[in-house]
């Protein structure tokens, strides 16, 4: 990640001898030092590899908040307030990290949810864009051994595991707030969704299912090409090419642009964004790629009854066979360690 870290500093959540969540602040933000920018990267990279994410806006109060004195009209979620303040310089950034790390020790203990480890916040620019990024981060760890053969140990951030972040684009919030497409996070693990206390905290409402929009965006692909009656060869090619295109966007952590995709396929009748115009449930102009739409452009998969099945898209029509009156899939040229287990079954 080419991208100029602003701002970075990191803050415990713990439990005290009382069993208590507390919150152990750094006064300070790090040094940008090629470490902090690698560690950044490093960030932002587990974020965009990470599938099922949600995108949405911030969410405004709308009921009549009670004060001792008077009724308070209706105003914005206190994350809001606060980062509307850190960009206009009412507050310092560790000012800002700090207070929402108390909002978010506040929305665990209001959702009965136990969850300690670093929460880091770090505010940089990619491709013109400023982002931040905040996380829960837990630590493991490793046992080295050096030259005189003797063992140590030491803790390091667990990123591959991170599984609670949230990344806000403060660029499109400037620009086009009434889009509420801002803000974007990781939803959940285990069958917990962040939404329990994360979103609570940001004060987010999801507005658009990635997963779902990526899904209907292969069917859309799929529908297209069938409708633009190409040869086998050249929807093979089609396809590769949306494949590397997702590639290209998950990489560096951009939206899918349905008009930037239309250019890059074949629209000899009509282009893919006339088509999906067109279309009864037309997908959203932009939205974040989902990780897991790579296979279903590089594999037919299923599995139920007993059978797994997955094989090469190209291979269809070509040593796989489908007849749907019988419902019967002939495959030419099985893998040997498959064909072998046959043979031996069949002794």
């Amino acid at each position: 990640m080419s991208a100029l870290i602003r701002h970075f500093v990191v803050h415990q959540l713990a439990v005290n001898q009382q069993e208590q969540l507390v919150l152990v602040p750094r006064d300070t933000c790090f040094d940008v030092s090629p470490e902090i920018e690698n560690l950044a990267h490093q960030i932002n990279h587990a974020f965009n590899v990470k599938p099922g994410k949600g995108v949405g806006g911030f969410v405004e109060e709308s009921e009549t908040k009670e004060s001792e004195d008077n009724a308070l009209p209706a105003h914005a979620t206190p994350f809001k307030t606060l980062l509307a303040d850190m960009q206009n310089d009412v507050i310092d950034f560790v000012d800002f990290s700090v207070q929402a790390s108390q909002l978010l020790k506040k929305s665990l203990v209001d959702t009965g949810t136990l969850e300690t480890g670093f929460v880091v916040f770090s505010h940089y620019q990619f491709l013109a864009t400023d982002y931040l990024m905040i996380a829960i981060i837990n630590t493991k760890q490793h046992v080295e051994i050096n030259r005189q053969l003797e063992l140590s140990s030491s803790d390091h951030l667990d990123l591959a595991k991170m599984q609670l972040a949230v990344r806000i684009d403060l660029t499109q919030l400037a620009v086009s707030p009434e889009q509420q497409r801002y803000v974007s996070f990781i939803k959940g693990r285990m069958g917990r969704k962040v939404s329990d206390f994360f979103m609570h905290f940001i004060g987010c409402e999801e507005l658009v299912d990635v997963k779902q929009q990526n899904k209907q965006l292969l069917t859309t692909v799929d529908e297209f090409l069938a409708a633009e009656s190409l040869d086998p060869e050249e929807k093979h090619q089609a396809r590769e090419t949306v494949r590397d295109y997702y590639k290209e966007k998950l990489e560096v952590g951009e939206d899918i642009q349905i008009q930037e995709l239309a250019a890059k396929l074949p629209n000899e009748h009509v282009s893919f964004e006339q088509f999906n115009q067109n279309a009864e449930a037309p997908l959203e102009d932009a939205f974040q790629a989902d990780r897991s739409a790579l296979k279903s452009l590089a594999k037919f998969s299923g599995q139920g009854g007993g059978i797994s099945l997955s094989f090469e898209r190209k291979l269809l029509g070509d040593r796989v066979s489908y007849d749907a009156g019988s419902d019967t899939l002939m495959i030419k040229g099985i893998p040997p360690n498959l064909k072998d287990q046959l043979l031996k079954s069949q002794r």
